[in-house]
């Protein structure tokens, strides 16, 4: 028997709302439905939902008027930062699952409160890391997974190399110019390497505002070294670097570097999925084969020595699968009607944020700190 839909609610309309959880809603009727939206101040009638998507749905104004709707099953929070935790706290309290974007929450110890109530009272709580599932990312994982046997494998991995860069020299009118870069693309890069590497053993943060057309305290560039010694899984030292330079004149900019004993991988510009979901006229679009789909002008290429210790060949290596954040959706909507596995755990995301916090404390005191050990 088929189950049905789970009820849904999207706290907030910005560029989180309306690009990266309303459409998948929107796009899956057989496991959402779009029962409410939380808009404080709405221009029409059917506030900015009807007017970008066309259709019509209840407008909540106060996240008090959503806890106390009794159709609302989940709450996906995709407002302001600061908000996450308490937004999410008083959607668990009313016995809602919720759905928080990254940054799940600012400290360790509000993540942690928030496991606690949602294992209490049996709910699915997830946090939106999405690009799990970027193309070049998904691309880049097909590629560590070779056997040391193929002829293009890296051999043992020596460096890991991640970058968001951009170059912005002004600032938007959004409150992300106020949250921080490492919170704001930290959480994306931190958890790709964490998910793909583990836990580290020390931890290196350079972290800095490098414009001054913030306050003084809102970083906008950053580079984070996560240390791992030689051991099973790195018979080798191993070195991730995690970079976002927001002065960055660059195009494409690079996205990956990794090296290894055998070979190198190095990746330029970034998944197309988020600029396909601005553009596009009809969530049925991502459902389309078309859809989050990388050009070939972008492929990454892997350079590999011979056995001659001279001689490097080069080979395109495709992001042929297309990204799919509409995967986390699924998994989600399995989680809560079938008590899937979730592919996010609740604790990889806390650990984000442990790092988050570490870095902030090693760029501060200006020397590499130790990681506890789990």
């Amino acid at each position: 028997m088929a189950l049905s839909p789970i009820k849904t609610c999207v706290l907030g309309v910005g560029l989180a709302g309306l690009t990266f959880h309303v459409p998948f809603v929107l796009a899956l009727p057989e496991l959402f439905t779009l029962t409410a939206v939380l808009e404080r101040n709405p221009q029409n009638p059917g506030g900015k939902v009807q007017q970008r998507f066309g259709v019509t749905t209840k407008i909540h104004r106060t996240v008090e008027e959503v806890v106390n709707d009794p159709e609302i099953e989940l709450v996906i929070v995709g407002t302001p930062n600061d908000t996450h935790y308490p937004f999410a706290k008083a959607a668990l309290e009313a016995g809602k699952h919720v759905l928080v974007d990254k940054p799940v929450t600012e400290t360790v110890k509000e993540a942690n409160e928030l496991a606690a109530i949602a294992k209490a009272k049996g709910l699915v709580l997830y946090g939106y890391q999405n690009r799990r599932w970027d193309s070049d990312h998904l691309a880049l994982k097909r590629l560590l997974s070779l056997p040391s046997s193929s002829p293009l494998s890296l051999g043992n991995l020596l460096e890991f190399e991640s970058h968001y860069d951009r170059y912005r020299a002004g600032i938007r009118s959004s409150w992300k110019d106020s949250a921080g870069a490492v919170y704001d693309l930290g959480s994306h890069l931190l958890d790709q390497a964490l998910k793909l590497f583990g836990r580290p053993a020390q931890i290196t943060a350079f972290i800095q505002n490098i414009r001054g057309v913030t306050k003084p305290e809102v970083d906008d560039i950053f580079t984070i070294y996560l240390h791992y010694n030689p051991g099973t899984l790195f018979p080798n030292q191993f070195t991730v670097l995690l970079r976002s330079h927001i002065l960055s004149v660059k195009s494409p900019q690079l996205r990956y570097a990794v090296r290894g004993t055998k070979g190198m991988f190095t990746k330029y510009g970034l998944d197309t999925q988020e600029e396909q979901l601005k553009a596009m006229s009809s969530v049925s679009s991502i459902l389309e084969p078309s859809y989050g789909l990388e050009p070939e002008s972008i492929y990454g290429t892997v350079e590999n020595i011979a056995d001659d210790g001279v001689t490097i060949t080069k080979t395109t290596w495709p992001s042929d699968a297309p990204g799919q954040y509409v995967g986390l959706f699924k998994n989600l909507a399995g989680a809560i009607r079938n008590n899937e596995e979730l592919e996010v755990k609740w604790a990889e995301t806390t650990q984000v944020i442990e790092m988050i916090e570490l870095a902030y404390k090693s760029s501060a005191a200006g020397r590499t700190l130790e990681v506890s050990k789990v």
